[in-house]
C-alpha cells in the first residue's frame, strides 16, 4: 500500500520529491530560536515599514490595527536548514503583497530587511518577499500564535529556510540593494532556497549575496 510510512528514528519517510533534498520530515512543531522569547507589550508594539518607500513616508500599525488589514490562509511547510521539514502548516495573517500593495516600494528596491524583537534581521530579494506563499502570520491552525512559535507577528516565507521566516516581527525594511542579516552574516546563504540546498555562505555563486558588513537596526 502506498503512502507515508513511520521510520524508527521519529522521522516520517515521504515519496520522493515530497521534500527538499537533503530533508526529514518529523511529528509536531519543533520550537527553534536564537535567544530568550520576548515578552509582548500591547501598548508598546507596532508594525512599521521603513526604507525606500515610494512616499518616502514610513507606515505603523499598532496591534489593535493590525485586524483592519487584509487577511488570507496559506498551507505550507516548514524547513529548517539544520535539516528537518515540519509539514502541512495552515498559516492566517496578512499577504505580504497586502502589505506591497498598502505601502508601496520605492522604483529602485530589489531586497527587503525584516526585522524582528532584539534586533534580529533577515534579508531577503524583493521578488521572495512577494510571492503569494509568504504571509505575516497571527495565527496557526486556527490558533493564535503561542510565544514561542512568534507571537504576535511572524514572517513565514515558506519557499525558503526557516531563518528567513522570523518570529515576533517588528518592522519591513524596503532595500535599494541587499544588505546581510543575523545568520546571513553568521555563514548561512543569502538567499536560501531548500530546493537548492543553499544553505551556507561558501555555497554562495556570483550574484547571490553582497559583501558582509554590519547589518544596525532601525532607529
Amino acid at each position: 500500500m502506498a503512502g507515508n510510512r513511520q521510520d524508527t528514528t521519529g522521522t516520517i519517510a515521504d515519496p520522493p520529491g515530497r521534500l527538499p533534498p537533503g530533508q526529514r520530515r518529523v511529528n509536531g512543531w519543533p520550537v527553534s530560536h536564537y535567544g530568550s522569547v520576548p515578552r509582548f507589550r500591547p501598548a508598546r508594539w507596532n508594525l512599521r515599514v521603513i526604507g525606500a518607500t515610494a512616499d518616502a513616508e514610513e507606515r505603523i500599525w499598532l496591534f489593535d490595527e493590525l485586524t483592519a488589514l487584509p487577511h488570507s490562509t496559506v498551507v505550507a511547510d516548514l524547513h529548517c536548514a539544520t535539516g528537518t521539514t515540519s509539514t502541512d502548516h495552515e498559516w492566517y495573517g496578512i499577504p505580504a503583497r497586502a502589505l506591497l500593495d498598502l505601502v508601496p516600494p520605492a522604483p529602485g528596491v530589489t531586497h527587503v530587511m525584516a526585522w524582528a524583537e532584539y534586533g534580529y534581521a533577515t534579508n531577503m530579494r524583493l521578488s521572495d518577499f512577494d510571492t503569494p506563499g509568504t504571509i505575516l502570520a497571527t495565527h496557526h491552525n486556527g490558533e493564535p500564535l503561542t510565544a514561542e512559535h512568534g507571537f504576535p507577528l511572524r514572517l513565514v516565507v515558506p519557499h525558503l529556510y526557516g531563518y528567513k521566516s522570523p518570529k515576533w516581527l517588528r518592522a519591513i525594511e524596503y532595500l535599494t540593494e541587499d544588505r546581510r542579516g543575523f545568520w546571513e552574516e553568521r555563514g548561512y546563504h543569502n538567499i536560501g532556497d531548500p530546493w537548492r540546498e543553499q544553505r551556507y555562505s561558501y555555497q554562495e555563486q556570483p550574484g547571490e549575496g553582497p559583501r558582509a558588513r554590519p547589518c544596525p537596526p532601525p532607529g
